[in-house]
Parts: C-alpha cells; structure tokens; sequence
C-alpha cells in the first residue's frame, strides 16, 4: 500500500487553485490550501467591481476540488526544516511538500503622500475600502488614475463610462505592453469616454495629497480621488522564512519550479522567480505555472524527473467599459505584434477571456489532469536562450537537487 503524501499549497489565486486541483489526480495525496479568504477573488474583475459592474469574487465551490481541503488562516512563516507552516491562528500545518502560491499585490508607493491619500486597488479589501468613498464623492469630482497598465487603463474606462471625470497618470507612455496600433486604438477609445490622459515626458507623479496630484515637471491636477495602480509586489513571507528570493521577494527557483534551496518546496505564480527570469505577473502565466508545480511535485512523488518550464504566451486582452476592449496579440514570447481586436469584438473576446479562467480552473477541479495548456509548445526556445545568456553570466541559480 502506498504511504500518503501530505502537500499543502499557499494561497488560493488562480496558480493555487490550478495546483491545488491538479494535484488531487492521486488518491494518495492529501491536499491542503491556506488561503486567508473563505472566497475566491476574480482579480481580472476588480476594475469591475471599482467600477461597480461585478462583484469580482467566486464562491470556491465552483473553482476548487471536493477533495481539497481549504483552511481559512493566514501563513505567517513557512518551517523549510521541520516541513511546516505556522499560521496567524496559532495552528501549525505539516507538509511533505509545498507549493509557494501567494501571488501579488500592490507594490509600496514610495512616492510622498501616496500611502495616505492614494488609493490601491490589486487587493479585494483594498477596492472595499475605496468604493464607499467613490459613492460619496460627488460624480463631477475629479478622479485620478496613476499608472496606465491594464489595471489603471480598465479602471479609468470603467470610471469613466459611468460618468466620472477621470485623468489617467501614464508616467510615461500609455499601455507600455501595447503595440504602438493597438496603443493608439485604447487611446481614441479612452478619450471617447472623456479620460483625460496625462503621458511624455514630466507625467510621473512625485506628490499625492488630499486633493492633489503633482507631477515630475510641476504641474498640479486636481484630484477628489486618487487611485493607485502603478506597479505590484509580493508578500514577504518567503524572506521572512529564510527562504531565497530575488530583489523583490519573488521565491528564487530553477525551472522546474523547484526552490533553489529545497527540494520539498514548488513556487507558482506571481511570486515565482524561476532562474531569476520571472514571467509577467499575470494570470496568463500563473494557471500554466499551476499545474506546472503540481506535475513537479506529482513527478517528485513517483521518483521522477519533473519536466521543465515551457511558458507560452498569446496576447493580452484590455477592457475598455463594458462595451469596448482590445485584444492584443503577442508572439509566443510575450512581445506584442502588430495585429489586434478592438471594439465591441474586443469586448466580447476579453469577457470570453475572464469566463474561461474560471471554467479552466473548475474543470481541473472535477477533472484533474484534463489542463494541457502549460504543455503548448514555442515559449522554450527564447527562455532557453536568455538562460544560456545567464549561465555564461554565473547568474542562473542552481538547482536544489544539485547544490552541495
């Protein structure tokens, strides 16, 4: 009879739940997630929920296996040598083997009055926290969106459809990912809406106040409310275990996936740092990234080797209200081309898009192993390219398998 195997997963985002799920595919192997919410939260949504056209969470029921066993705690610091989690209950959870899930959130300002007037909006309770001041601010007071990836670019359309008065703080260039098309394309879109974007050269902001926005070349916007959605960062959980991460807290792997300092430990996800060459914070990257550390650890338990990372993108879709998106296409290596969906297409393509995250993520849980989307072929050849670059480098960390 086969001895069971204990794997608990950190973190219930969409590389967590893929893991989680994935994982349960052998009957010897019990599953634990720690999430510190009871629901699972749709990020892709949050501008929505800003916005107030979506509530952005799903019940886990509908997302996570039957046989999975969801704590509702938070890990305070991961026990490498004793093969345990310490939790903010007190509780302490053993493993046999890890999968480090905690993804992202947002990333400290650092810039003066940001922290106290500014809101950020990559968490669930942070978008709590700023729509009753939406709801009580007049709709022709002055909003302000710092940051124009994505989320600042969803969030200021969604504001503005509704009828705000929205200025939208690119820093430099709006929508950096974008091809200079499709770029053009959520701008002419953005100013239909009647967003005010600030872009070029002096458009950093260097001063939020209550009431104030003022930029690197002095200018000062008016701003009722401020929204930050410029950058994202990680928890510092793995730091505060000891554990080795890169500059900015991401837990260091090899391609596998495997932490570099354990072999009992997997990362997935956005607070992944596999070889030193992590992949764009998104959940584009982070279901593949899933089931890749599942198979890791699955391969591990069968005394086998576990297969390498082999990350393949396609494009990148923007919501532009409810109405109107782009649907930008990428080359496998996640550099935009030319070619893009814009419009009411574009719209439909990208709800399709956040739909289809949750149905992916729900049929692993009722078939695990049915995900075969970390398995697309042509992400390698670039990544193998760049690694060989850092080895020639001394920079590619070694595996924990090979470490003295």
């Amino acid at each position: 009879m086969n001895e069971n195997t204990d794997v608990v997963v950190i973190g219930g985002g969409y590389a967590g739940v893929m893991a989680a799920n994935r994982l349960t595919q052998r009957g010897d192997v019990t599953v634990t997630l720690i999430n510190p919410r009871r629901s699972f939260v749709h990020r892709i949504r949050l501008h929505q929920l800003v916005g107030g056209t979506h509530d952005a969470v799903v019940d886990y029921r509908e997302v996570l296996s039957e046989g999975v066993r969801l704590v509702v705690d938070t890990v305070t610091r991961i026990d490498a040598a004793g093969r345990g989690v310490e939790l903010a209950s007190g509780d302490r959870v053993g493993y046999d083997y890890l999968v480090y899930a905690v993804g992202s959130g947002s990333a400290d300002p650092r810039v003066p009055g940001a922290a106290e007037f500014a809101y950020p909006i990559a968490g669930l309770e942070e978008v709590q926290r700023l729509r009753p001041v939406l709801d009580a601010a007049p709709t022709t007071a002055a909003v302000t969106v710092v940051g124009a990836g994505p989320t600042g670019i969803e969030t200021a359309a969604e504001l503005a459809e509704a009828g705000r008065a929205v200025t939208l703080v690119c820093g430099r260039i709006l929508g950096p990912y974008l091809h200079p098309r499709g770029r053009r394309s959520v701008a002419k879109r953005l100013a239909g809406l009647g967003v005010t974007i600030i872009d070029g050269p002096g458009a950093s902001v260097t001063a939020v106040s209550g009431d104030a926005v003022r930029l690197d070349d002095g200018r000062e916007l008016p701003s009722t409310v401020t929204i930050w959605t410029a950058g994202f960062g990680v928890p510092d959980l793995a730091v505060r275990s000891g554990l080795s991460t890169d500059a900015l807290g991401r837990l260091r792997t090899d391609e596998t996936l495997t932490s570099v300092d354990d072999v009992r430990i997997v990362a997935a996800g956005d607070s992944a740092a596999p070889s030193d060459l992590p992949l764009r914070m998104s959940c584009q990257a982070a279901m593949p990234m899933g089931a890749r550390a599942a198979d890791t650890v699955l391969s591990r338990i069968a005394g086998e080797r576990p297969e390498t990372l082999n990350q393949s993108f396609a494009a990148q879709c923007i919501s532009l209200g409810r109405n109107d998106g782009i649907f930008q296409f990428a080359k496998r290596t996640d550099v935009a081309v030319w070619f893009n969906i814009d419009g009411r297409l574009g719209a439909k393509l990208k709800e399709i898009v956040c739909a289809g995250v949750i149905k992916h993520m729900a049929d692993e849980a009722h078939k695990p192993g049915a995900y075969r989307l970390h398995r697309v072929s042509g992400g390698a050849t670039r990544r193998q390219q760049l690694l060989q670059a850092a080895a020639g480098r001394g920079e590619a960390p070694i595996p924990a398998d090979q470490a003295a």
